[in-house]
């Protein structure tokens, strides 16, 4: 890896620091300890707020940084504040357009790596690998077309073109050398789409960064009532019909709600909600996450049950670590309950009864040596299985393997 010239190509990179962007940048910061010199072409940071992040709004369109040893080319893409199906396109397509002039930029890669989502950084990533004769790895941290599908967004008149995108994404696949993906039903799922080689490289945890031990009261979760928090995207793929049903059955003297997240859906579900139990924040900066974490009685993460197999919520794994049960609702083959029930983490349920919730939430509000010893066994699971140090240097080391062959 030492002295190697590396394209990394993804939409989400630091300052982002929640999701795939958080993620993306810990790839790179392993790449360049070891020893690997990185290009990264990205975008403008506007996730998950859906908007162009305020220090960069009067940037020039093309930018160039410097980040912690990696070379970053930025094109600032087009973000639609409310995205549809169409705008979500046109996000892309900008994007695309952008970062095929930056890539041009680059005059030596020996691998290129690229994020899906997006598809369209996978097929620049094939364009970039065959113009420098380059090893093209491809890795997945959700199938954006089986989302979109799954979410309903494939109805009508677009099933013709979700054909198109369907057939496109195999040939994109079909050209790399090695795809990774974050669970063991994704990779089944990549294994029905190409016949390339897989990788299993879960997202991680570093114990150190969600920390119960170290972690102060945070200041939106004071309430003395029994604190229920919900931290993350607020997007399509959450069931926010079951958390509205949920919530009006909650008996709100003894329940508080925390909301904290942005995403498609925030603001629509703001001006519908409308209880004096529940408070709606804006994402907290990255070194208040474990004290946000940690401040909260219980967890829950309500997703669509039609949801299989295009994602494993990163967010489970700080939920996990933060040693507080979680209230889950998904598809009952998800591997997020293989997960949780391996892991005594909480509740997993799939079919969307509000009682089910409740009743589990009563059991643990009236015993906190339950909740305490879940907690434990949940924490304890995510930093022996998922650990940061672990899963990088057995990447790093695979990457190795591939650039020697």
């Amino acid at each position: 890896m030492k002295g190697k010239h590396i394209t990394f190509i993804g939409l989400n990179y630091a300052p982002e620091d929640t999701a795939i962007g958080l993620y993306s940048t810990q790839m790179v910061e392993a790449l360049i300890d070891a020893g690997a010199h990185v290009n990264v072409v990205t975008a403008f940071p506007y996730y998950p707020q859906w908007k162009i992040a305020a220090a960069y709004q009067n940037k020039p369109n093309y930018l160039h940084e410097d980040h912690k040893g990696a070379k970053l080319y930025r094109y600032k893409q087009y973000v639609p504040e409310s995205p549809t199906f169409l705008k979500r396109i046109l996000h892309i397509l900008s994007f695309t357009k952008g970062s095929l002039f930056n890539l041009r930029k680059i005059k030596k890669a020996d691998l290129v790596i690229s994020i899906i989502p997006f598809t369209a950084s996978a097929w620049l990533g094939g364009y970039h690998a065959r113009k420098h004769k380059a090893s093209s790895w491809i890795h997945i941290q959700d199938f954006e077309f089986d989302a979109a599908v799954q979410s309903g967004l494939s109805s009508g008149g677009k099933k013709f073109m979700f054909k198109f995108l369907f057939s496109l994404e195999r040939r994109i696949l079909g050209k790399a050398i090695t795809i990774s993906t974050i669970s063991h039903k994704m990779i089944a799922k990549l294994q029905t789409k190409t016949n390339q080689p897989t990788y299993y490289l879960p997202n991680w945890i570093d114990e150190n960064q969600v920390n119960p031990a170290t972690a102060k009261p945070h200041s939106y979760l004071q309430s003395d009532k029994f604190k229920l928090l919900y931290s993350g995207n607020v997007g399509d793929k959450q069931d926010w019909e079951y958390f509205i049903a949920f919530a009006k059955a909650l008996p709100q003297d003894l329940y508080e709600i925390i909301m904290v997240g942005a995403g498609a859906k925030y603001q629509q579900l703001k001006e519908t909600v409308h209880q004096p139990n529940i408070s709606f924040y804006d994402p907290v900066p990255f070194a208040e996450l474990s004290d946000l974490l940690c401040s909260a009685d219980v967890h829950f993460l309500f997703q669509k049950t039609e949801v299989l197999d295009t994602v494993m919520p990163s967010k489970l794994l700080g939920m996990m670590a933060s040693e507080k049960p979680s209230l889950v609702l998904g598809n009952v083959a998800s591997e997020v309950k293989t997960i949780m029930e391996h892991a005594n983490a909480g509740l997993y349920f799939s079919e969307p009864n509000v009682k089910t919730a409740i009743d589990q939430l009563e059991a643990w509000r009236l015993d906190p040596e339950l909740r305490k010893s879940m907690g434990k066994e949940a924490r304890n699971y995510v930093v022996t299985r998922f650990s940061h140090k672990e899963i990088l240097t057995n990447w790093i080391h695979s990457l190795t393997q591939l650039l020697i062959k």
